[in-house]
């Protein structure tokens, strides 16, 4: 195989491993807010529910997420999985993973805030959604950026784990290719698109980071 044709297929590849991150990224970011209120909530039963789903999530491989997630519909209720399921399992196993790890942080960013702030708050009329929005929702992201970066680009290197359910992104083909050509080339060229992909999403969150740094 010429170098050209390696390089287009892992081009092909790597298109399908930038669609799996900006679909999770989409997805989990908002619903990992939901779980975070949720384990939050006053409601006993919600917060120990929430509590015992982040743990599940949090304690157990990605990887068998997705095969769970994949698998699961045929196994516990019969239900025949199309080829275009794969994918679709893939966003969903990424993306409730995630919420949880998002979760816990968007959690401590807002529990950080001062209770004399909501005082505060109250006293000049604003309602809980008002105050939220205004005024804990901006500070609680300023203050998860870091942290939301790392998971940002652990994401990114997550991506390969799509494998599990033999879907072809990009580390999978370089996999084939290395095995067919008996050459770790393949290997080492996508390690280097990984590594290109994770700088641009770090100068990315870098110039966000900057940004929400208004104080200075």
């Amino acid at each position: 195989m010429s170098f050209s044709t390696m390089m287009l297929q892992l081009g092909n590849g790597f298109g399908q491993t930038v669609l799996i991150f900006v679909l999770t990224l989409l997805f989990s970011l908002p619903l990992g807010l939901l779980v975070a209120f949720c384990r939050m909530s006053k409601i006993a039963p919600l917060r120990w529910i929430t509590k015992i789903f982040i743990s599940i999530l949090r304690g157990t491989p990605l990887m068998l997420q997705l095969i769970v997630v994949f698998f699961g519909p045929f196994y516990i209720f019969k239900i025949g999985l199309s080829s275009s399921y794969r994918f679709i399992a893939i966003i969903i196993g990424f993306s409730v993973n995630y919420s949880a790890y998002f979760a816990e942080i968007y959690r401590s960013g807002i529990e950080s805030i001062p209770v004399g702030q909501y005082e505060a708050a109250n006293v000049l009329g604003y309602s809980r959604r008002q105050t939220f929005t205004h005024i804990i929702f901006p500070q609680m992201v300023k203050r998860v950026l870091p942290p939301v970066t790392n998971e940002v680009i652990t994401l990114v290197k997550d991506t390969s784990l799509a494998f599990a359910i033999a879907y072809t992104e990009m580390f999978t083909i370089a996999k084939q290719i290395a095995a067919a050509e008996t050459s770790v080339l393949p290997l080492f060229v996508a390690g280097v698109f990984y590594f290109v992909f994770n700088l641009i999403v770090a100068q990315v969150m870098d110039r966000i980071e900057k940004r929400m740094n208004y104080y200075r």
